[in-house]
């Protein structure tokens, strides 16, 4: 499979991490949840880990490639209050604010 298209996620987040097994047919994303999720990858799509915290999915099918980036980031969306989450590598996150103390 020749791959031409690329999606890059960045994972933020102490313990946060993923790991790819049985040659990019899963996915499991540690997230700070009481579980570890575990996502099937589509056939069109493979996933790569470059570090714990660097998530590559490739494809010769962009739509395939987006589509699954985007079910990978859902698993938990960039907070706008600390900043920590899935996001793609290059997309910023505008922090807020916060509370006030007087």
């Amino acid at each position: 499979m020749e791959a031409q298209f690329f999606k890059f996620l960045k994972i933020v987040g102490v313990g946060f991490k993923a790991r790819a097994e049985a040659e990019g047919r899963l996915l499991f994303l540690k997230l700070g949840y009481s579980h570890e999720v575990e996502l099937a990858v589509p056939p069109a799509v493979r996933v790569f880990c470059f570090k714990p915290n660097i998530v590559c999915c490739t494809g010769i099918d962009k739509q395939r490639v987006s589509q699954f980036a985007a079910a990978v980031r859902s698993c938990k969306p960039p907070e706008v209050y600390k900043g920590k989450g899935i996001m793609y590598v290059d997309e910023v996150v505008k922090k807020k604010q916060g509370k006030k103390s007087k």
